[in-house]
């Protein structure tokens, strides 16, 4: 299914009756919320009716001296807010400046085969505005204890894994468990700036097997995470002026094209038939993500084809384009995050 969100999703089920709703699945962030009417402010059109809490015999309100209310500016970074009525609200934004405010309930959710799950915490936005394409909403799988995975862990575990195919495929999400495969596996790494998010140690990038010219320590200028939820990854600026130069360098018999937003390494005409270079992003371990070019570039449209990095002065991202095709395992009871390859088409 297309939502045009650039992003991935999953179909969960809220309420009593239980209704499906499509989700983006993001692991970089921690509330799970879900558009519901009567959309006070703005609702965007989504695949189906936003959610009724009305219309839900298990839906619950959370009150503002509620600890799930207290504990919503760890989760969204953002502090909590109370309604006339007594009840918290929430306001959860993301990098891109969307944004989601609404109130924060408790309803059961069903995830497939996996069971039935009562009093879960989550979003009943009222105000979600920016890049969500047609989804319901959000599934946050980040760390924070209101996150979906944290709240789950008490049944499952607190393990995850997820493959993210291209377009012409389908991919899978697994709480709890994953696939055997032969997983290299880098460990989690700390951060005073959120410890909710998956941060990692990159320590090398090669082109064609080629170390890029820069300093070791320009990789660690900034801390960086693994995400779902973003697309182009983003890279501390020398590293991503070096990773340029070499593809640059590498690529033969294609004319560039004019800079496309914040991606100014491009080529006229598709990624298709492009000869570019492997291109292996190294972490500590020397775990490696081994990127084909269609996990080097990316069309921006018909004419014009780009390398899907881009630079950044604050957090590094390992974004999704990059995580295509390959088993990504969370496992978040061991500190430690594995990858292995063929995961999905």
């Amino acid at each position: 299914m297309s939502i045009g969100a650039g992003n991935y999703i999953t179909s969960v089920g809220l309420g009593t009756p239980s209704t499906s709703y499509v989700m983006l699945v993001d692991t970089g962030s921690s509330l799970t919320w879900v558009q519901c009417s009567p959309c006070r402010v703005s609702c965007h059109d989504q695949v189906g009716s936003p959610f009724d809490p009305s219309s839900s015999a298990t839906y619950r309100s959370v009150s503002c001296s509620a600890p799930e209310c207290a504990g919503l500016e760890s989760a969204t970074l953002n502090p909590s807010a109370c309604s006339v009525s007594n009840v918290c609200i929430y306001q959860a934004s993301y990098g891109d400046s969307s944004f989601s405010v609404g109130y924060l309930g408790k309803d059961s959710l069903s995830l497939g085969t996996g069971g039935l799950f009562p009093s879960f915490v989550y979003g009943c936005g009222q105000d979600n505005e920016g890049l969500f394409g047609r989804s319901a909403g959000l599934i946050g799988l980040a760390r924070n204890k209101l996150s979906l995975l944290s709240q789950l862990a008490p049944k499952f575990g607190n393990v995850f894994s997820y493959c993210l195919p291209t377009t012409a495929s389908t991919g899978y999400l697994s709480i709890g468990s994953y696939p055997p495969a032969p997983y290299v596996y880098t460990p989690m790494v700390s951060s005073s700036s959120d410890d909710s998010l998956y941060y990692v140690r990159l320590t090398g990038i090669t082109v064609g097997g080629k170390g890029i010219a820069v300093a070791p320590s320009a990789y660690t200028t900034v801390p960086t995470i693994i995400d779902s939820g973003t697309v182009i990854s983003r890279l501390p600026p020398e590293v991503y002026s070096a990773l340029s130069k070499a593809v640059v360098a590498a690529v033969r018999g294609r004319a560039r094209a004019p800079a496309y937003s914040i991606l100014d390494t491009c080529y006229k005409g598709s990624a298709e038939g492009l000869v570019a270079p492997q291109v292996d992003m190294v972490f500590q371990g020397s775990a490696t993500l081994k990127l084909p070019t269609r996990n080097v570039m990316i069309d921006v449209d018909s004419s014009t084809t780009c390398l899907a990095f881009a630079p950044t002065q604050r957090v590094a991202i390992i974004g999704n384009r990059q995580q295509q095709t390959f088993r990504v395992a969370y496992d978040v009871a061991r500190s430690r995050i594995g990858f292995a390859a063929g995961g999905c088409g």
